[in-house]
């Protein structure tokens, strides 16, 4: 199958196809979510696709990994790097994410700015903790969310201008990341993050000794509830806005993005349906489920190839 990929994708390199399956195998590994919506792409879009989460894991690792040998100033130094590799485009035969990365660059033409976005975001979360208001929250989730989904148009491709989709492809990404966010609270809590706007939270007479309270006790105040609900539904909104985008994408990409898109806003039913206890359980979206969403878009990406291969100009 992934031989497959490689032959649709015209990766012909042992060397390069090396790099890539090494990237499909991160995202497997730390994806599920990500990787179960990947496959619905076709064949010959998924190598790139993974290159791109490889990259992005690559850096989350630096910030995130447990390593008590590194401190800020050392996973800084990493961090940069890391960009210093990545921008100089040269070959890197011992790093198989960056190998693939830089070739998915080169053939899709996605902009430098898009990873220079990105990577700022990374250096924030290396001394940035709390966010005062939307505008500073916005301005991190630019580079963090938003850059993550304006990677990935060039390779799903539009029936549109690509800049009419883009604000769509933005928000789907920034989306994703409003529901980590509200699933995460407790989690980031425990690494001295608060990624939920400070002055949002004030109204409801929420701080972070309440929070840390919260978390502490495995219990949400109801002062807690009220401001995560107000969250929520900016989140929801984010992916209403989204979902307009998926009619301007490719055919063939449509199911992919649609089923990424339910399974991710469910994380969100999880967390309503549950009176918002995130710091008593993380939300998940069952196995059962992520199958049955997944095999519905399965089929819907199925017609869609079928109907590009049987109709030419039609993907």
């Amino acid at each position: 199958m992934i031989r497959n990929e490689f032959a649709a994708a015209g990766i012909d390199d042992p060397m390069l196809r090396e790099a890539y399956r090494r990237c499909r195998e991160i995202n497997a590994a730390h994806g599920r979510t990500f990787f179960l919506a990947t496959r619905l792409l076709a064949p010959d879009q998924r190598p790139a696709v993974h290159a791109l989460y490889g990259f992005a894991r690559y850096a989350d690792d630096i910030l995130d990994e447990f390593d008590p040998t590194l401190d800020t100033a050392a996973r800084a130094r990493q961090l940069q790097l890391l960009a210093d590799q990545f921008f100089a485009r040269a070959e890197h035969p011992g790093d198989p994410v960056l190998t693939a990365v830089g070739h998915t660059v080169a053939r899709y033409g996605i902009a430098d700015e898009l990873f220079e976005d990105f990577l700022r975001s990374m250096r924030m979360d290396l001394s940035v903790t709390d966010y005062a208001d939307r505008a500073a929250l916005e301005e991190y989730m630019r580079g963090s969310a938003e850059a993550i989904g304006l990677q990935l148009l060039p390779i799903l491709g539009t029936v549109t201008a690509p800049e009419e989709a883009a604000p769509h492809a933005a928000a789907l990404g920034r989306a994703f990341q409003l529901t980590n966010f509200l699933r995460d609270v407790d989690e980031d809590l425990l690494r001295d993050r608060v990624y939920l706007p400070a002055d949002e939270l004030a109204v409801h007479g929420v701080d972070r000794d309440l929070l840390m309270w919260c978390h502490h006790n495995q219990h949400t105040d109801s002062r807690v509830r009220k401001a995560l609900q107000a969250q929520h539904e900016i989140a929801r909104r984010t992916y209403r806005y989204a979902a307009e985008g998926i009619a301007m994408l490719a055919p063939r990409s449509r199911p992919c993005v649609a089923t990424a898109m339910q399974l991710y806003s469910e994380i969100l039913d999880c967390i309503e349906e549950s009176d918002f206890a995130i710091f008593r359980r993380r939300a998940t979206v069952g196995t059962r489920r992520r199958i049955q969403v997944a095999g519905a878009g399965l089929i819907h990406a199925w017609r869609a190839r079928s109907h590009a291969a049987a109709v030419p100009g039609a993907a």
